[in-house]
C-alpha cells in the first residue's frame, strides 16, 4: 500500500520549533531548509469502522495514527482514547516523540495514535472490540509492527488494551517470532518489562535531581544540590504524579503541596504519599483527606511557596494568567506541555529553571525501548548473568572476611553479593540515560550562555535527528519546489500526486481537485432534478451499501470472535 506523506505541518512541531527559530538554526547547527523538513509527518492515518453495540446499535468510531520521521525505525508512541483526539493532536503529540527519543538517544522515530472516544462510557467488551478493529486497521494498513511502528499506553490506555493488540496482531502475524515487540505498556505476563510502570516518574525525579546538581543551577535558585529538605509540590495524582511524589520522598524531599481534578492538599510538614494514595483508591477523590488543607481550586495549588513544582497533569496549566505567580525556583514538566510559550519565556526571564518536557518525562520511553529490546532478545534481563554475578561477588567476599578476620551476617552477605533484577537493570539503565541527556543539554545552554535548557534539549534533538537523515541520504532536498503539470489525465494526476507528497509545500490539493473534475463529468442522471455531483456521490454510496451489505463487513463478526 503507498502512504503518502501529510502536506501539513503539524502546530505543536511549528510551536516548538519556532518558539526559539531565530536561535536554533545558529545552536543546532542545522540549516533551515532541514530545520523545516524536519517538521514535517512522514505518513498518517485515518479510520473509520463501525462497532455493534451490546445494545443492537452501530457506532461509526473514528481512529488516527501518525508517523511523524522515520529518520530511525521502528517509530514510537502512544494510543489514547479520548473524545477530543483529531490528526491534527496526534500529528502535534508523534512530532514530540520524535524530539524525546532523539533527546535521550533512543533509537526510534515518533508516532502517535488515537481513538476519538470516551472509553468510560463502554463495556470491556465493548472496548475490546473497538480495540481489536483498530489493531487490525493498522495490521492492514502496515502501521504496526516491531520494525515498523511500536505502539504503547497513553490517556484512557493501558495494559489491558496492550495486550489486545498484540493478540490481536498475532493472529494476522503468525510467523512472526518477534511478535510480542509490536507494541510496549504490556503486562509482565504478556512480555511486559518490570519497572515500566513507574518509569516516568521515575526518570522525572532523576531529571530533576540532576539539574540540583549543577553550579549554575544553584546560583541561580540559592538551592542546594541535594534532594532531602526540598520542598515539592506536584500537580496531578495519576501515575506520573503519584510515582514522582513517591520517588522525591523516598529520597528525602518533603511534599507539601498535591493538586488532583477535585482539589488540592497542602500540609507544610509534608504529606505521606502512600497514605495519601490509599484515601484515593479508596475514594476516588482528594476531598476529604484529613492530614492537610484542602485546596478547593486546585490549580491554585501550582502558586504554593516551594523549591520544586512539578506540574504532571494537563497541557497549558501555566500560562500568563498564572506566571508571575509561580514562586516555585524549579519546575519540572513532568507533563506534555504544562507551560505555555509565553509563560515559559517569561519565567526564564524571572529567573526560575525549567526542566523541559521532552528531556523530563521521556523515561517511559526509555523504558517502553528496554520492553521492545527484552521481547526482541527473547529473554529476561538479568537471567544469564545474575547467578554469575553472585558467585563472583561471593568469592570476592570470601576473601575479605578470611583477610578481615570476622564473617558477615546472613543478611549483610546478602545484600552485598545480591546480583541484580530485572527491576534493578531498567532502573539502572533509565538512570544513566537520565544523567546523560541532562548532560547533554546543560552543556549546549552553557556553551550558547543566553539560551535556555527548553531550546538547548531541542537543539540537541534536532543535531542528531538531521545527523541520522543527511547521512543516510533520507532526507529529500527537493521540498518545497514549484511545479506546473500541463495536462490533467492519468500521468498528469498521477505525476501531480508523488510531486505534490514529496516536494511540493503550499500548493494546489490535487486530490481536491480531481474530485472536482471528476463531478463536472459525464454522470447518468437518473432523477433528472439533481445536480452531478449528488449523482456521483449517489451512485458511489449504492455502490459500497451493495458490497457491504453481501459481504456483512459492516459488523465484522471475524473480529468479535477474536
Amino acid at each position: 500500500m503507498l502512504t503518502l506523506p501529510a502536506k501539513r505541518v503539524n502546530p505543536l512541531s511549528s510551536a516548538v520549533l519556532s518558539s526559539s527559530s531565530t536561535k536554533l538554526p545558529l545552536v543546532s547547527g542545522v540549516k533551515p531548509e532541514t530545520l523545516a523538513a524536519i517538521k514535517r509527518v512522514d505518513a498518517v492515518l485515518s479510520v473509520t469502522f463501525p462497532i455493534e453495540l451490546e445494545n443492537g446499535k452501530t457506532e461509526i468510531v473514528r481512529g488516527y495514527r501518525a508517523q511523524h520521521s522515520h529518520h530511525r525505525l521502528p517509530v514510537k508512541g502512544g494510543i489514547r482514547y479520548a473524545d477530543e483526539v483529531d490528526m491534527q493532536e496526534v500529528e502535534a503529540l508523534a512530532s514530540l516523540m520524535t524530539y524525546k527519543c532523539a533527546v535521550v538517544d533512543v533509537p526510534f522515530g515518533g508516532a502517535k495514535g488515537g481513538v476519538a472516544i470516551n472509553p468510560k462510557k463502554y463495556s470491556t467488551r465493548e472496548l475490546e472490540r473497538i480495540t481489536r478493529r483498530f489493531a487490525l486497521e493498522l495490521c492492514q494498513k502496515n502501521f504496526i509492527g516491531p520494525g515498523i511502528d511500536v505502539p504503547a499506553p497513553d490517556v484512557g490506555t493501558g495494559g489491558r488494551e496492550m495486550s489486545w493488540i498484540m493478540d490481536t496482531y498475532r493472529q494476522f502475524n503468525p510467523t512472526d517470532i518477534n511478535s510480542a515487540g509490536c507494541i510496549t505498556g504490556k503486562p509482565v505476563n504478556q512480555g511486559g518489562v518490570r519497572g515500566r510502570t513507574e518509569a516516568t516518574g521515575l526518570g522525572v525525579y532523576y531529571g530533576v535531581r540532576e539539574f540540583l546538581k549543577y553550579d549554575e543551577v544553584q546560583k541561580q535558585t540559592g538551592l542546594t544540590g541535594d534532594i532531602e529538605g526540598k520542598r515539592v509540590v506536584i500537580q496531578g495524582f495519576g501515575n506520573v504524579g503519584y510515582w514522582a511524589a513517591k520517588f522525591f520522598e523516598a529520597n528525602g524531599a518533603k511534599i507539601v503541596g498535591v493538586a488532583d481534578q477535585d482539589c488540592g492538599i497542602y500540609n507544610e510538614q509534608g504529606i505521606n504519599i502512600d497514605e495519601l494514595q490509599e484515601y484515593k483508591s479508596a475514594n476516588g477523590i482528594l476531598g476529604g483527606y484529613s492530614n492537610g488543607t484542602i485546596v478547593p481550586e486546585s490549580i491554585k495549588l501550582i502558586e504554593a511557596e516551594c523549591d520544586v513544582l512539578i506540574p504532571a497533569a494537563l497541557e497549558r496549566q501555566i500560562g500568563l494568567k498564572n506566571v508571575n505567580r509561580i514562586k516555585a525556583k524549579v519546575i519540572g514538566e513532568g507533563a506534555n506541555g504544562p507551560i505555555t510559550p509565553a509563560a515559559h519565556d517569561i519565567l526564564v526571564k524571572n529567573g526560575r529553571v525549567v526542566v523541559p518536557d521532552l528531556l523530563l518525562n521521556a523515561g517511559g520511553v526509555c523504558v517502553s525501548y528496554f520492553e521492545w529490546l527484552k521481547n526482541i532478545s527473547h529473554i529476561r534481563f538479568g537471567r544469564m548473568n545474575k547467578k554469575w554475578d553472585e558467585q563472583g561477588k561471593a568469592q570476592l567476599l570470601s576473601l575479605v572476611e578470611e583477610n578481615a578476620g570476622r564473617k558477615l551476617t546472613v543478611t549483610e552477605r546478602q545484600q552485598v553479593i545480591h546480583g541484580a533484577e530485572e527491576h534493578e537493570l531498567v532502573y539502572s539503565g533509565l538512570e544513566d540515560t537520565m544523567i546523560k541527556a541532562c548532560e547533554e543539554t546543560r552543556v549546549t545552554a552553557n556553551e550558547f550562555g543566553n539560551i535556555d535548557y527548553r531550546t538547548a534539549a531541542i537543539a540537541n534533538a534536532i543535531r542528531k535527528i538531521a545527523a541520522v537523515s543527511e547521512g543516510s541520504g533520507s532526507l529529500f532536498t527537493n521540498r518545497g519546489k514549484r511545479v506546473v503539470i500541463q495536462g490533467f489525465g492519468n500521468v498528469g494526476y498521477w505525476a501531480a500526486k508523488f510531486f505534490e507528497a514529496n516536494w511540493s509545500q503550499d500548493c494546489i490539493n490535487i486530490d481536491e481537485l480531481q474530485e472536482y473534475k471528476s463531478a463536472k463529468g459525464v454522470l447518468a442522471n437518473e432523477f433528472g432534478n439533481i445536480d452531478y455531483r449528488t449523482a456521483a456521490i449517489a451512485n458511489a454510496i449504492r455502490k459500497i451499501v451493495t458490497v457491504s451489505k453481501g459481504s456483512d463487513s459492516l459488523h465484522h463478526p471475524r473480529i468479535s470472535l477474536l
